[in-house]
């Protein structure tokens, strides 16, 4: 008997300290109501509370949460339905007006968010909806923030994940972006044609432009040093008359100097002619007139010998 009566007291006092001591992890709060009103909020770590007097009504996540919105059928502005998923992050920032502000925030949040779609894509054409998943992001989160304010939730971000029209739209936007490919391909084909025959009509142009540039340095070059040979060549034609003057004016200064006459001048072509006279294919003609001159050279040439011998 004392030993159940010792069991009941043991049990009795672990309920009465479970329900006095409550420990509280991180970023986690608990609401506390006294007597069924709301009375504080239990605070990370060791929190005492009355038995039977204090309850913990909910605990609340201080963390980034997420919420998943189920896919809408939605109908744009131009008739055509579109089937869009979306995501919600929310915080709680404020547990009382998370606890008492509305029954079920999470569940809110989602209602509010498929009605604001509703609103944003009716106002939006089908390619509008396509290419504005940033405004429809924006415009959701601006609603949901008006109406989570009271709630003590802060929506900190909307992501539209996915936007599915229906299957022959799709069939026909495919068609078309691959009218709009192969139509850029050709578009980029012909630019590229063009840009080649441009490269080569400049390239062609600026070959003939260096081509005639180098013939004309080329003449001109040519030119250049044909003058310069001709001047040269006059240069040294005058040079050589200039030397033959100059032997031939010497060579009458020491005639003159060796005080030779007309006779010895006269003997001296006499003899230069005999040494012509005796190649055996040369003939030497001679005007009758010319012999008395050589007559007469005869004995000039015989006078001259014998000077020459000292008689």
């Amino acid at each position: 008997m004392e030993m159940a009566i010792i069991g009941i007291i043991i049990v009795v006092v672990v309920v009465f300290i479970a329900l006095t001591i409550k420990i509280v992890p991180q970023q986690r709060v608990g609401v506390v109501e006294r007597l069924g009103k709301f009375n504080r909020l239990l605070t990370p770590g060791l929190n005492i509370l009355i038995p039977v007097i204090d309850q913990v009504r909910v605990y609340h996540d201080l963390r980034i949460q997420q919420a998943n919105v189920p896919p809408q059928t939605v109908i744009t502005k131009d008739n055509v339905q579109v089937q869009i998923d979306t995501i919600i992050f929310y915080q709680v920032v404020g547990p009382e007006e998370a606890t008492y502000g509305i029954s079920d925030y999470v569940y809110g949040v989602r209602n509010i968010s498929t009605a604001t779609m509703r609103q944003i894509i009716g106002k939006l054409e089908l390619d509008e909806t396509l290419s504005g998943r940033e405004k429809i992001s924006s415009d959701i989160r601006l609603a949901l923030d008006e109406a989570t304010e009271k709630w003590g939730v802060r929506i900190e971000r909307v992501e539209v994940i996915d936007i599915k029209p229906p299957l022959d739209i799709q069939e026909a936007m495919d068609k078309q972006m691959k009218a709009e490919r192969s139509k850029r391909a050709i578009v980029l084909e012909a630019e590229a044609a063009k840009q080649d025959m441009i490269l080569r009509a400049e390239g062609d142009k600026q070959s003939k432009i260096l081509k005639a540039e180098g013939d004309k340095e080329a003449r001109i070059r040519q030119a250049e040093g044909l003058g310069q040979a001709q001047e040269l060549e006059a240069l040294g034609q005058a040079k050589a008359i200039e030397a033959v003057a100059q032997a031939e004016k010497m060579r009458i200064a020491l005639i003159a100097s060796a005080g030779l006459d007309e006779s010895v001048l006269a003997y001296q072509s006499f003899e230069a002619l005999t040494e012509i006279s005796k190649g055996p294919a040369n003939k030497v003609f001679l005007p009758t007139s010319a012999v008395e001159t050589l007559g007469s050279l005869g004995a000039i040439a015989e006078v001259f010998k014998a000077s020459k011998e000292g008689k």
